[in-house]
C-alpha cells in the first residue's frame, strides 16, 4: 500500500517533501489538502492545520518536512541525500536551516506583494477544487488574508522591502554563478541543502507568477535547478564531489545566511532562554516575541520563532559530533564564511521536535 502525503500545490514545504519523495522514488500517492481533509485528518491527528503530513502505510503519521524526510532515509536505504563527509555534510545542514527558516522572507513578501490575487485563487483551488473560479476565489481569499495577515510579523515592511529584494536578487546571482557550472549544492546528487532551499525557491518564488518571471529573467541556471528538483528525471542516482569538496561559488551563500540568518538566530536563543526561565513547564509557543534582524545593511523586527534553532541545532549537533581533522575543517570552512559565531553558538536547552510537538 502506498503512503499518502497530504499537501497543496502552493505550499511551500509541500514542494520540499515531494521533491524529496520523488527523487527517493517512495511509494506514495499525493492527496489535496482540503477543509475536509484537515477536518478528519489533520487536525485529529496533528493538533493544528498544517502541510504536508504524511500518512505512513501503517496509518501513523509524520508531520515536519525534516522528520518525513529522516524517517525515509532510514527505511528505504539507497543512496542518501545526506553527503558522508563532514564540510559538505555541515554545510547541507546549515543550508537546510538556511532555506526552510530563513528563505520564508523573500517568499512570502514576492507572494503576498506581487502575486496577491492570483494566490487567492490557488488557495480557492485547494479549499474548493470543484468550485467556480468566482467561488474558488472569494474563498481562498477568505481563507488566504490570515497567512497575508502574516506578512509584517516576518519583518516585511516597507522599510525593510527594498533590502529583502537586494538580498534576494544577490542571493539569486550567487546560485545562478553556482548552477552555471553544478547541478546541486554539492554535485550531480541533491542533498538536504539543496531541498531546504526548494521550498521557498520553488512552491512561491518560482511557481507565483510575477516572482517566477523575475527568477526565469535574473537567474536562469537557478530556474534550471528548480525544474531539475521537482520534475525528477533521474531518481537516486548522481555523486555528491569528491574529496569533501565545498565548490567556491557555494561559498557566498553560506557567506550570506552567516551574515543575515545567524545574529538573528543567536537573539533567538537569548529571548528563548529567557522566556524559558520565566516559564518553566510551559508548552513552548510559535514565537517568544519580536527579535532584530540586519538584512542589506537595514534593521528590521520578526517573530523570534524557537523551531528555527530546532533547526539550527541539526548543524550544530553534527559539528559537536566531529573530532581531530574533521572538527579542524569544518571550523575553517566556517571561518571562511564569517561563521564564527556558530563555532561557540549558545543553545539556552536542547529541544526536541516529537509527536508534532516542540519542547525540551
Amino acid at each position: 500500500m502506498p503512503h499518502t502525503l497530504y499537501a497543496a500545490p502552493l505550499s511551500l514545504y509541500s514542494g520540499k517533501a515531494r521533491s524529496y519523495l520523488d527523487w527517493k522514488q517512495v511509494n506514495y500517492t499525493e492527496v489535496l489538502s482540503t477543509p475536509d481533509v484537515y477536518a478528519k485528518i489533520i487536525i485529529p491527528n496533528v493538533g493544528r492545520p498544517v502541510i504536508p503530513v504524511m500518512q505512513k502505510d501503517d496509518g501513523s503519521i509524520l508531520q515536519d518536512t525534516t522528520l518525513i524526510i529522516d524517517h525515509f532515509e532510514a527505511s528505504e536505504g539507497g543512496p542518501s541525500v545526506y553527503p558522508d563527509t563532514p564540510r559538505q555534510r555541515l554545510a547541507a545542514l546549515l543550508l537546510e536551516c538556511f532555506g526552510d527558516e530563513w528563505l520564508v522572507i523573500p517568499a512570502m513578501h514576492y507572494r503576498w506583494n506581487y502575486n496577491e490575487e492570483w494566490v487567492y485563487g490557488e488557495f480557492g483551488k485547494t479549499a474548493l477544487p470543484d468550485g467556480t473560479p468566482e467561488e474558488q476565489y472569494a474563498t481562498g481569499k477568505e481563507r488566504g488574508s490570515m497567512f497575508r495577515g502574516f506578512v509584517p510579523m516576518l519583518g516585511i515592511n516597507q522599510a525593510t522591502i527594498p533590502a529583502v529584494e537586494a538580498s534576494y536578487e544577490a542571493l539569486l546571482a550567487d546560485l545562478d554563478a553556482h548552477f552555471a557550472v553544478h547541478p546541486f549544492l554539492l554535485g550531480s546528487r541533491p542533498s538536504i541543502g539543496d531541498l531546504g532551499l526548494i521550498g521557498p525557491l520553488y512552491a512561491h518564488l518560482y511557481r507565483d507568477p510575477a516572482s517566477g518571471e523575475i527568477m526565469e529573467r535574473l537567474a536562469p541556471q537557478v530556474a534550471e535547478w528548480v525544474r531539475r528538483m521537482v520534475d525528477v528525471t533521474a531518481p537516486l542516482s548522481g555523486e555528491f564531489l569528491p574529496d569533501d569538496e565545498i565548490p567556491e561559488t557555494l561559498l557566498p551563500v553560506l557567506a550570506r545566511m552567516m551574515s543575515e540568518q545567524v545574529p538573528y538566530l543567536a537573539k533567538v536563543a537569548d529571548m528563548f532562554g529567557e522566556w524559558l526561565a520565566a516559564n518553566p513547564d510551559t508548552e513552548i509557543p510559535r514565537a517568544v516575541g519580536m527579535a532584530d534582524f540586519t538584512i542589506e545593511s537595514t534593521n528590521g523586527q520578526r517573530i523570534a520563532a524557537p523551531f528555527s534553532l530546532w533547526m539550527l541545532q541539526r548543524g550544530l549537533d553534527y559539528l559537536a559530533s566531529l573530532e581531530g581533522v574533521n572538527r579542524d575543517v569544518c571550523k575553517a570552512m566556517l571561518r571562511s564564511v564569517g561563521g564564527e559565531a556558530l563555532l561557540d553558538f549558545k543553545m539556552p536547552a536542547r529541544l526536541k521536535f516529537e509527536n508534532h510537538v516542540l519542547s525540551v
